[in-house]
């Protein structure tokens, strides 16, 4: 019996192999130039559209080499079709399996467990069933397929496989991870999940309201952000921070804290109070993968964990260079890291998304080797960080800004 629970608990284990992220073709990328050509040939946009429009990219973060769909390179951006979905996700998936198959060594028959999320498209067959049958895998693979999950859908997969390794031994699955209980396989591993938590507020209809796909008055389909979405994303990171700094925090750093935040309370009415404590993460941590959400999202992680721009550096250019590319973000972020050889053996480094529901998902890596493979990254990692991340879209469209609502017209 005790080997037996030893046994187990050797195979719950869940290690990351590999991962590959997709990179999109140069002439994918959208320029300055093209933006505005985009923008100016929506009809439904006025002055003051076009005013704000300027606001949230000069200050968003992103760079010109951040790619788009091929649709609006054919100028249906408003009418995109399903071939129009399938068609991205099978440049994807192709190029992304495909590499990870072949970089790790693992034959498509070996696969065991197959989980798949995209943001929005859901299509029949599944787009686990046409991974399937594009790769023939096995008549008996366990498939999950995840829709609607947003931003926080990678650590979700993750958080799937997960416990399906808790009652299976000797387990891969993968998509642009590949995911293995396997202890034959330890020494081939790149990360070794210590823990993982997830926070749900769904309950609540501050949080449930804050970000919402819907249809506008003219039946336009877009995305609705509410002015309670900076609450509710603070209220779903603190919740997610005090389940797992328990867990991923050395308990000198808890104790610390804990008299901290007493001593605070006990002289909060008095001169002797200081300011509000807050828990250093780094004592437990060696590298933050954050989300790439926006330069705000960024930035109010990064005050909230008392990140120095060290720490913020990988988001912060994944950002610029990729842009927000939802669930992947967290892998881009992974990559820059790799790239700049920052992984050494025995290293922490912790993982945190957030997502539409509201969700807020985080987990905790152990580096299981010294990495520094090339990746995504590998032809302009030398670049980065750049001296300036200033985007040129208000030296070409600041003019905007001095016009007038009575005079303008939408320019040629």
């Amino acid at each position: 019996m005790l080997f037996k629970i030893v046994d187990q608990r050797r195979h719950q284990c869940c290690y990351l192999l590999d991962y590959q992220c997709f990179k999109p073709s140069d002439d994918r990328k959208i320029s300055t130039e093209f933006s505005g050509d985009i923008i100016k040939r929506n009809k439904n946009l006025g002055l003051n559209e076009y005013k704000f429009l300027l606001k949230a990219i000069v200050s968003s973060g992103i760079g010109e080499q951040t790619y788009g769909p091929r649709n609006v390179f054919y100028g249906r951006e408003e009418c995109p079709t399903l071939d129009d979905g399938i068609s991205e996700m099978d440049e994807f998936f192709n190029d992304s399996i495909e590499k990870l198959l072949a970089r790790s060594a693992i034959s498509p028959s070996e696969i065991d467990v197959l989980v798949v999320n995209i943001s929005m498209l859901a299509v029949v067959p599944s787009l686990a069933a046409r991974i399937i049958n594009r790769y023939k895998l096995r008549e008996d693979i366990k498939t999950y397929n995840l829709t609607g999950m947003g931003c926080s859908a990678s650590l979700i997969s993750i958080n799937a496989v997960q416990n399906i390794f808790k009652s299976n031994k000797n387990l891969s699955g993968g998509c642009a991870m590949l995911l293995t209980n396997k202890v034959a396989l330890k020494h081939k591993a790149m990360f070794k999940l210590k823990c993982l938590v997830r926070t749900h507020h769904g309950a609540r209809d501050e949080a449930y309201d804050c970000c919402l796909q819907k249809e506008d008055e003219q039946g336009r389909v877009g995305f609705h952000l509410g002015k309670t979405l900076p609450k509710a994303a603070t209220k779903a990171l603190v919740d997610n921070l005090k389940e797992i700094s328990p867990k991923i925090l050395p308990v000198r750093e808890l104790l610390r804290f804990a008299v901290a935040s007493f001593l605070r309370k006990m002289y909060q009415n008095s001169a002797k109070g200081g300011g509000r404590p807050v828990i250093n993460f780094k004592a437990g941590v060696d590298h933050f993968c954050l989300h790439t959400g926006g330069k705000a999202v960024i930035d109010g992680i990064g005050m909230s964990l008392n990140l120095s721009e060290r720490d913020l550096e990988p988001a912060r250019m994944t950002l610029h260079r990729f842009g927000n590319t939802s669930a992947s973000s967290l892998w881009y972020v992974l990559g820059y890291m790799e790239a700049k050889k920052r992984f050494k053996k025995g290293d922490k480094m912790f993982m945190i998304s957030f997502g539409a529901g509201f969700k807020c998902n985080s987990c905790l890596w152990e580096v299981m080797r010294d990495l520094g493979d090339p990746n995504v990254w590998e032809d302009c990692i030398d670049s980065y960080p750049p001296e300036n991340l200033a985007n040129p879209f208000m030296e070409k469209y600041g003019w905007i800004q001095n016009e007038d609502l009575s005079t303008f017209t939408i320019p040629e």
